[in-house]
């Protein structure tokens, strides 16, 4: 497997590999939902969480276990999405830390997104993507699940979040012999949110 980062661009949304350009965009798009950092994720972005979080992105991404994309809509960042645990060897990866503001979803920001990145995996030879979602994110897990990934299992108290709670985390995958099936329907589902 060999993952490049590049942009990835389509008729809904358009994924830059993130840098310090993104770094104001990013930040306003993630204090537009003060709430959703301290309910269901194990990280925040807001406030004075930004700095330290960014930081932390940036090095993974030096680190070369992570790829982050700044999210653009209508010319604008409206969040964030990232590959992480690269696993080369082993033609495994995982999306995830993705975060929109709220008026980018419910429509074709995700599905778009997620269409772009999984066409990237596998065409660069991935074998699985895998998704890990927070067992009370039930709005990710309608969407993994829309999307057209397998739930494997649940992990239980799996990972300490930023506030203290311990949270289940649900596993998802694609796989490389599912993704033409998994990506027409993808594709048919963007298609009446073009019309």
């Amino acid at each position: 497997m060999q993952l490049e980062p590049k942009v990835l661009e389509n008729r809904f949304v358009r994924l830059e590999p993130m840098t310090e350009g993104h770094r104001e965009g990013l930040r306003a798009a993630t204090n537009a939902d003060q709430r959703i950092w301290t309910e269901l994720y194990p990280f925040s972005w807001a406030n004075e969480h930004f700095e330290p979080t960014w930081a932390k992105l940036m090095g993974d991404q030096v680190a070369g276990n992570t790829q982050a994309y700044a999210v653009v809509a209508a010319g604008e960042v409206v969040g964030l999405t990232t590959f992480y645990a690269i696993d080369p060897p082993n033609s495994v990866l995982e999306v995830g830390g993705t975060y929109y503001r709220p008026d980018a979803r419910g429509g074709a920001v995700n599905p778009a997104a997620k269409r772009l990145m999984m066409t990237h995996a596998f065409d660069s030879g991935a074998r699985r993507v895998v998704y890990r979602v927070d067992a009370l994110n039930a709005r990710s897990r309608a969407a993994v699940t829309k999307l057209g990934a397998t739930q494997e299992g649940i992990l239980r108290s799996d990972r300490l979040t930023w506030t203290g709670r311990i949270r289940d985390t649900v596993i998802f995958s694609i796989l490389a012999d599912e993704w033409p099936a998994v990506r027409d329907r993808l594709d048919a589902r963007l298609a009446t949110l073009a019309a």
